[in-house]
C-alpha cells in the first residue's frame, strides 16, 4: 500500500513525516538571498526548479539589495512569487532610521515597488525602545507590508562580530525579549525572527535554555530561528519537531527538508523525526 504524499517527488512510495503544502503557516523555511554567496536570477530559478516546494520565503540580508540594480531585485521578487514564496528584507531599516522618518517612508515605498512582502526590523545594533518598535511595526503594516521584528539576546548581534567582541558587550534578558516580542505581535507583527548570536552562534556553548524560553514564551508558530548551520537546524528539528520555523542558507534546503521529512539524518536523528498526517 502506498503512502499519500501531497508533493511531486520521486520515490514517493517511501513514507515520510507529514509536511503541509504551501502556503504554510508553520514549518516554514526561509532562505538567504545573495549575501555571503553572490548569485543571480538564473541560479535562483534553478533553486526553485529543484527545491521550490520546500522554500517559503527568501531574505536579502544586510541591505544587499541596495547594491543591486532595481530591475534585478524586482526579478528576484517575481521568481519568488511565481513559486508561492514571499520576499523579505533583512536587517537594514536600522541604517535607514539614522536618516529620519522621510527616509523610512521612501524605503518602505521602494520596498513595495521592487516586490518585497516583508520588512525585517532588526534591533541588534540599535537601542530601540519597545514603544519605538511598536510604532515601526505599525508603520510597516500601514504601508501594506508585513512586519518581522528581529530580536536577540546578544547586544551587537546581526553582523560579523567575533565571539570575544560580542561577549564583551554583554547579553540581554530573556524576559525582556519575550515581552518585546509579545508587544510587537500585538502591534501587528507577522512573526518574530530570533537572532542566533548568543544562542547558537558566537558562543562557547549553546544557550538552549534561551531557545526553550523563547519558544514557550511566544509560541512556536510565532517565531523563526536563524539556523544557518547544519548542527543548529538539526538540533531545532530534533527537539521541537518538523514544524519549527527556520532560516537557513539556500545551499541547505534539501539537507533541512530531508531531516524534516525523516528520509535521512545522522546517528541522533536518523529515523526519529515523526509527524503523523
Amino acid at each position: 500500500m502506498t503512502h499519500e504524499i501531497p508533493f511531486d517527488v520521486a520515490f514517493n512510495i517511501v513514507p515520510r513525516a507529514a509536511r503541509p503544502t504551501k502556503p504554510r503557516s508553520h514549518g516554514l523555511t526561509e532562505i538567504r538571498a545573495p549575501y555571503y554567496s553572490t548569485f543571480g536570477t538564473r541560479h535562483l530559478q534553478d533553486v526553485f526548479d529543484v527545491a521550490g516546494q520546500w522554500v517559503d520565503g527568501i531574505k536579502w540580508a544586510g541591505g544587499s539589495f541596495a547594491l543591486v540594480p532595481p530591475e534585478q531585485v524586482r526579478r528576484f521578487s517575481e521568481i519568488a512569487h511565481e513559486n508561492d514564496a514571499y520576499v523579505s528584507s533583512g536587517g537594514w531599516i536600522e541604517t535607514v532610521l539614522r536618516y529620519g522618518d522621510e527616509a523610512v517612508d521612501h524605503y518602505l515605498k521602494e520596498a513595495k515597488e521592487v516586490g518585497f512582502d516583508v520588512i525585517e526590523i532588526s534591533t541588534g545594533f540599535i537601542m530601540l525602545p519597545t514603544s519605538g518598535l511598536e510604532r515601526l511595526v505599525e508603520k510597516v503594516t500601514k504601508a501594506g507590508l508585513k512586519a518581522k521584528p528581529e530580536l536577540g539576546i546578544q547586544i551587537g548581534s546581526g553582523g560579523d562580530s567575533g565571539e570575544v567582541e560580542l561577549a564583551a558587550e554583554g547579553a540581554k534578558d530573556i524576559g525582556d525579549l519575550i515581552d518585546r516580542g509579545r508587544r510587537a505581535l500585538d502591534a501587528g507583527a507577522e512573526i518574530i525572527m530570533i537572532e542566533s548570536e548568543g544562542i547558537t552562534e558566537n558562543v562557547t556553548s549553546w544557550n538552549t535554555g534561551a531557545a526553550a524560553s523563547i519558544m514557550n514564551g511566544l509560541g512556536m508558530e510565532n517565531v523563526m530561528f536563524e539556523a544557518a548551520d547544519g548542527p543548529v537546524f538539526e538540533w531545532y528539528v530534533k527537539n521541537y519537531g518538523n514544524e519549527v520555523n527556520l532560516f537557513v542558507d539556500h545551499s541547505q534546503i534539501l539537507q533541512l527538508e530531508g531531516l524534516r521529512q525523516n528520509i535521512w539524518g545522522n546517528k541522533s536523528t536518523w529515523g526519529r523525526v515523526i509527524n503523523p498526517a
